[in-house]
């Protein structure tokens, strides 16, 4: 049986979302268009004449269309027909390179500025022109060199290769506030005419070319932005894209999914492509090639050799480690530091209402069993609201003799009266340590109350701090890196992370506490450790620790999953920073009355 010329038996086209594919045919194929939505695991009937299947699944699986009866009498919809064709051609090419033969179309690092166009003014090193050919060979791409490697300028030439072929005229860019900064700077550093760009902060800018949106407004403006993608022939880059590790699961990773597809060209952007695993990699590598990248990091990954899945992903994304920026290694080292006796009992008791509550199933409950643990383990008081919840702790010394027969509520309120934090004590050290030297110091800490209260505790170094509700969050930095009695930079990973570079002010780190997420921690320690280092530099990094705490747990979660990044991605820098150098703490020494001597200072000069 054979369709009509007027009439397709089978019709393909993206449903709204366009993770999934709907199939259409006519009465005369209903029974095999069953039985051919029965042959994929997701496959689902919509009505009598129409199913749907998963994206992923349709293109990991095409041959099975192979089955239906009337090959001439197949339509695919225009968008998925290109989104099939460019994923199959990338499949082949990769192929064709782990087999060792050359491919059509690939471009050599040495063409790289002959296709660039007459408007390309930026400099290039010579590992961006590598990244840049490898990036042009495939129809689609992913960059996961280390921060600092200059990831912007390397997506945004290959935009300008695609612009000047004719393949792309239109340029949407989606990353975190903090890196709206390097996007101008780029445009306009970079072209011989900047290119008109809208940050999509309010109204759409008609005319412009490139258009730039956050993570967060991405789901409110779906619509917008899919017409502005299809109203001519674009490009696609997600920059920090492992903010959509949780794919189709995530709010981000949905919106991105239902965008990608519209898109000519799709190009991903991040120095920490696998921060919890496996997972995360299959998501951003199906965001790119559906279907085909999902798969093949499974494949690669289920043997459980890390160096044979490496060989295989290879192909599929450029990586520019620190070892080639020529960057003098970090020294990282991981101070442990003993609860005094009341913390240590207070911590106790916090552990055992936590342990006795606790539900293996419920990971929401058990990640804010963790965040108390972390913040116990530093200051139990930290757990209090306080006047506000940001309100910092005020700590008085010397030390005063518990009380007996206190309630835990009431000792964890008075803890600052009687004992210093271990953490603090020692973080206080390393930073007058450093100022001494006339070296400025960056504090990380998770909670904005520990915030506040080192804030306060280091007012003897005209701190600048930086959270969330920091209103003048551009002119704290500001300050950190040109005023030279600000000697301190407070601020947690959540805030400022990405998108920062203080590497030419300061060369030395403090983490107070640290959480499980290995993309945060290697995001946040590239702040000071990035392209643009003098030769000889000393970059000093300390990571606090309590002993018999949480902290071990945070520390071991961390080294495997730094491990298992490392080895993915075939660098053994990242598998380093796994392995902490235990030093011993210096704080923990000192007397009572020498740190009542350095915090009564601090108010006074």
């Amino acid at each position: 049986m054979t369709s009509s010329a007027s009439e397709k038996s089978l019709r393909l086209g993206f449903d709204e979302t366009r993770t999934r594919v709907v199939l259409r045919t006519t009465e005369s194929f209903q029974q095999e268009l069953v039985q051919l939505a029965a042959r994929f695991r997701t496959g689902g009937q919509l009505g009598p004449l129409s199913v749907s299947v998963s994206l992923d699944e349709l293109l990991a699986d095409l041959g099975l269309l192979g089955s239906w009866s009337d090959p001439a009498g197949v339509e695919w919809a225009d968008d998925l027909r290109e989104l099939v064709s460019g994923v199959v051609q990338d499949a082949h090419t990769v192929q064709q390179r782990l087999a060792g033969r050359q491919t059509a179309g690939e471009v050599a690092p040495d063409d790289v500025s002959l296709l660039l166009g007459d408007s390309w003014k930026g400099e290039l090193s010579e590992f961006q022109r590598r990244d840049i050919s490898k990036l042009l060979s495939l129809q689609h791409g992913a960059n996961f060199s280390v921060p600092g490697a200059g990831k912007t300028r390397v997506a945004l030439a290959v935009y300008a290769a695609q612009k000047a072929a004719g393949r792309v005229s239109r340029l949407l860019v989606v990353c975190p506030k903090s890196a709206y900064e390097s996007w101008r700077y780029e445009t306009a550093e970079c072209l011989v005419h900047p290119l008109r760009i809208n940050v999509l902060d309010g109204s759409l800018d008609q005319w412009a070319e490139v258009l730039v949106v956050n993570y967060e407004r991405l789901d409110r403006s779906l619509s917008m932005l899919a017409g502005w993608l299809k109203s001519g022939p674009s490009m696609i880059i997600l920059d920090e894209a492992h903010r959509m590790k949780l794919g189709a699961r995530g709010t981000y990773g949905a919106a991105c999914m239902a965008l990608g597809p519209l898109a000519a060209r799709r190009l991903i952007l991040t120095g920490t492509p696998a921060p919890n695993g496996s997972r995360d990699l299959e998501n951003l590598l199906g965001f790119v090639w559906p279907g085909h990248g999902q798969r093949t990091v499974v494949q690669a990954v289920a043997g459980g050799d890390l160096a044979h899945a490496s060989t295989v992903l290879r192909p599929l994304f450029t990586r520019t480690t620190k070892h080639e920026l020529g960057l003098p290694p970090v020294q990282l080292g991981l101070r442990f530091v003993d609860m005094p006796p009341l913390h240590d009992e207070i911590y106790t008791a916090i552990v055992g209402g936590e342990r006795s509550g606790a539900a293996r199933e419920d990971l929401s409950s058990l990640g804010k069993t963790a965040l108390r643990l972390l913040m116990a383990a530093t200051s139990p008081a930290l757990l209090l609201e306080g006047g506000s919840r940001y309100e910092p702790l005020a700590y008085q010394l010397p030390p005063m003799e518990v009380p007996e027969g206190g309630s835990l509520y009431s000792l964890m309120q008075n803890l600052p009266d009687y004992e210093l934090s271990p953490k603090y004590k020692e973080a206080v050290t390393i930073i007058a340590e450093n100022a001494a030297q006339g070296r400025k110091t960056l504090v990380w800490t998770t909670f904005v109350r520990s915030l506040t209260t080192l804030e306060r505790m280091l007012e003897k170094y005209s701190p600048a701090v930086v959270y969330g509700g920091t209103p003048d969050r551009e002119e704290q930095i500001r300050r950190f890196r040109e005023d030279p009695a600000c000697m301190v930079l407070i601020s947690n990973p959540a805030t400022l992370g990405e998108g920062i570079s203080l590497h030419h002010v300061c060369h030395d780190a403090v983490y107070v506490d640290r959480d499980f997420m290995a993309g945060r921690f290697l995001q946040s320690l590239d702040r000071i450790h990035r392209l643009g280092l003098a030769p000889g530099t000393e970059t000093r990094v300390t990571v606090l620790a309590v002993r018999n705490s949480v902290d071990e747990v945070v520390a071991a979660s961390l080294e495997r999953k730094l491990e298992f990044m490392g080895r993915i991605l075939d660098d053994p820098t990242v598998q380093q920073l796994a392995d902490l150098e235990e030093e011993p703490s210096v704080a923990a020494g000192l007397a009572p009355g020498d740190i009542e001597a350095l915090l009564s200072h601090m108010g006074g000069r």
